[in-house]
């Protein structure tokens, strides 16, 4: 394949039309008749449904339909599960795992704040939600789980009884002898650090619009969601159709990471209405809805051993990790197990052992977030790391100089399965590489020499570091078709959904390269089941590798399609043929050429005469990816933090990262840039915090604070190349890597810029109050001893 297109910077072909406000999301979806849907939510986080009554909602104007589980029991099935152990990793790792069904409308009981409980149909959004402050439900209130650390113990109140624990997944796992290498290291650090719950807040909230077609007994349904083919295998089971009488299209989407990656009940419920009324009927969800009922993530607690050598060298890793899974297991053991797979990252660690437990509480149910485990346990990690650098009294870069794996050790197997089952096995890259890269870049060695001069003029600086590898582009596949029409242009349609990637670039500049065409005769569709039959959708950072490769794949079966065509019409061989911009031409002969439309237009058949060939310019590919390919990168944070209030400021940030080929360096920054935002968000700002009711207390953007504009520094991106050979485009993925290590490159820092206080920051956020009280207890006077009398 030519690489005219592939690794350019390109502009974004789909920015004119969402410059111009005409970018088409699910709220723009407006259809005849159509009816609004609200739903009125559990204000319990936990609590027994004794009756509800719907008279008087029933009577208000406006209102078609109130609906209770008991009145829609023929669809209430269980929304969908996921993360079953695959073969390879249940044989290697025992897994004790639970799983609860959650229906649509919550039967009999409610296990956290914002559960649904029934569903308004009205003529209006307004009259519908009227409707719902009508509504009369009694519950009688149960006891709560909240805390992830007791709410495992024998005693604590069980959000799903049957189980008799809160124990959702549990197990153990070790490579070589951890115990052992404890106990001969001149040096233990023990230290535990908390990560706090937070989530992806995309600018656009979920949505969900739905057309019953009695003709033909066929449901088209938009929604905004990441993953089109999972909805619609979830609405094959909910509504008893085939998937061929179920359309699913994900519209433009205004933001994912992950939160839109989810089975949510709006994704059945609202076409379960258009069937029942036989009306088309939209959900768009507020905030106050995202806060409490879309899903949430990260909370983790790390209790992390580190043994060294006192030169640096890391001998043994152990970890006991807890993480909060919220009211509902849905994602069995993707977060517990990413977590641990992600656990040792870059360092060159033989021996590790963790022991895990992942329990259910009464809060609003997590899921797999740009990072999905992997935020937390590098934060763990990497703050150990440098806890023990200062144990040691060594510069944290050259604890992490003498620990890295050389590009030489490379393949480096683990010997462990990574979650798809395969070994864990890092496939390219040069981790030390990373680390010079973003140290030069940042300066390093200067900030350090600068520390005590700006200390004296109490300017409180510091710099920190974190490294991350990141399993990306899990398989097994992505769906793409290509296409070409009656003009010879191309149109690809694809299983993966765009959130703001810049999918109709990218593949575009992948599809024109593998047929020879200009960038601008293609056209990309994603997330419409209609245009690929099988799909997966995006998340993981998947897209590129999986999707990308399928394109290709297609567009050669196109492309060689196109030479045999253009050989019949040219009389000559397809492989003395050459296609440059859209012709078609005998090598060493450019005056022969003939467009791409004169090939599709010789191979239709007329009146006079047949086709040159069978018209048949399509093809769809399922590239198939059995394991993971490794990304990594080395991220540098540069703060000032100011010792009266505890403030932060983020002075510097820098990113040396390798994500195999790069397709388009613009996206590829952009991605590197957004990752970032949320990680700072993550590390100094953003906490949904709950009560020991189970009560939640950010439930708007008043009381969850997010990172501005004026909070970023300048992000500057280092874009290193190696690339993997796991795929034919030596892709790796990209869309998660920013968002994993600010919260270790700044806890970092804001420890190195506290070092001569000796202030030890174990959990996020960095909230000024939080810092200033680390610095208070810090530097308070000792307390006095007993007075002696003379």
């Amino acid at each position: 394949m030519g690489a005219k297109y592939f690794g350019a910077a390109v502009r974004r072909l789909e920015d004119p039309r969402f410059l111009r406000g005409e970018g088409r999301f699910v709220d723009d979806v407006t259809l005849p008749g159509v009816l609004h849907a609200a739903f009125l939510r559990s204000p319990h986080a936990h609590a027994t449904i004794v009756k509800i009554r719907t008279d008087a909602a029933k009577t208000k104007p406006g209102v078609v339909a109130v609906f209770t589980h008991a009145d829609l029991a023929r669809w209430m099935k269980p929304l969908p599960l996921f993360g079953t152990a695959p073969p390879g990793l249940a044989a290697a790792v025992k897994f004790e795992v639970r799983q609860a069904a959650q229906y649509p409308l919550a039967k009999e009981r409610v296990r956290y704040v914002g559960e649904i409980v029934a569903m308004v149909v009205a003529d209006d959004r307004g009259r519908a939600e009227d409707a719902v402050e009508a509504l009369e439900v009694e519950y009688a209130p149960r006891p709560v789980a909240v805390d992830m650390l007791t709410a495992g113990e024998p005693g604590a109140s069980l959000v799903h009884p049957e189980w008799g624990t809160n124990v959702a997944v549990a197990f153990r796992h070790a490579i070589g002898d951890a115990d052992r290498a404890l106990a001969g290291a001149d040096v233990v650090l023990e230290e535990t650090f908390r990560i706090q719950r937070y989530v992806g807040m995309p600018l656009e909230g979920r949505g969900v619009v739905a057309a019953w077609d009695r003709r033909d007994g066929t449901l088209t349904t938009w929604n905004s969601t990441q993953v089109s083919h999972f909805v619609q295998q979830g609405l094959v089971t909910t509504l008893e159709l085939p998937p061929n009488r179920i359309r699913v299209i994900a519209p433009d989407l205004g933001g994912g990471f992950g939160t839109k990656a989810s089975g949510y009940a709006e994704d059945a419920l609202v076409p379960i209405a258009a069937r029942a009324l036989g009306r088309p009927v939209k959900w768009i969800e507020d905030r106050r809805e995202h806060m409490m009922s879309a899903a949430h993530a990260r909370h983790q607690t790390h209790t992390i051993r580190l043994g060294a050598r006192r030169d640096g060298t890391i001998v043994g890793l152990a970890d006991r990790i807890w993480l909060d899974l919220g009211a509902y297991n849905v994602w069995g053991i993707v977060l517990p197990y990413n977590t641990v797979a992600h656990l040792i990252g870059p360092y060159r660690i033989r021996d590790m052992k963790v022991d895990v437990t992942a329990v259910v509480t009464n809060k609003t149910p997590n899921a797999p977030y740009r990072g999905a485990g992997r935020p937390e346990t590098v934060f763990a990690m990497d703050r150990a790391v440098d806890c023990l650098a200062r144990t040691l009294r060594l510069d944290p870069a050259d604890v992490r100089r003498k620990n890295y794996i050389r590009p030489e050790e490379l393949p480096f197997d683990f010997g462990m399965p990574y979650r798809d089952g395969n070994p864990l096995v890092y496939d390219s890259g040069d981790f030390p590489a990373a680390l010079e890269s973003a140290l030069t870049a940042a300066e390093y060695d200067r900030v350090r020499k600068e520390q005590a001069a700006l200390r004296a003029r109490g300017l409180w600086r510091g710099v920190g570091i974190s490294g991350y590898v990141e399993g990306t582009a899990i398989g097994p596949f992505e769906g793409a078709r290509v296409t070409l029409d009656a003009a010879g242009r191309v149109q690809v349609a694809t299983g993966a959904v765009c959130s703001g990637q810049g999918h109709e670039t990218s593949f575009a500049q992948v599809a024109a390269d593998a047929l020879g065409v200009p960038l601008d005769w293609v056209t990309v569709t994603g997330g419409d089941t209609a245009g690929v039959p099988f799909g997966i959708g995006t998340f993981a950072s998947r897209s590129g590798v999986t999707a990308g490769n399928s394109i290709a794949d297609a567009a050669r079966q196109v492309r060689a399609k196109v030479l045999a065509a253009a050989g019949a019409l040219l009389e000559a061989a397809p492989d003395d043929l050459e296609i440059e911009d859209g012709r078609v031409f005998v090598r060493g002969a450019p005056a022969s050429a003939v467009d791409f439309a004169r090939v599709v237009q010789a191979a239709i058949p007329t009146f006079a005469r047949p086709g040159v060939v069978t018209p048949d310019f399509d093809a769809t590919a399922y590239h198939h990816v059995p394991t993971v390919t490794f990304a990594s990168a080395v991220h540098v944070a540069v703060v000032d933090v100011d010792r009266d209030t505890g403030a932060v400021k983020l002075v510097r940030y820098v990113v040396a990262h390798d994500c195999g080929k790069v397709i388009n360096p613009i996206i590829v920054d952009g991605q590197v840039h957004g990752g970032v935002a949320q990680g700072v968000g993550g590390a100094l700002f953003e906490d949904m915090a709950y009560d020991a009711a189970g009560q939640l207390l950010a439930g708007s953007l008043m009381d969850y604070a997010m990172p501005a504009a004026g909070d970023l520094p300048l992000i500057e991106t280092v874009h290193l190349e190696f690339p993997s050979p796991r795929n034919p485009l030596g892709m790796k993925g990209l869309g998660e890597g920013g968002a994993i290590s600010p919260p270790a490159a700044i806890a970092n820092a804001i420890d190195d810029a506290l070092a001569p206080l000796g202030v030890r920051l174990t959990e996020t956020p960095a909230l000024p109050w939080r810092v200033h009280a680390l610095i208070a207890a810090a530097t308070a006077p000792a307390p006095a001893g007993p007075r002696t009398r003379a």
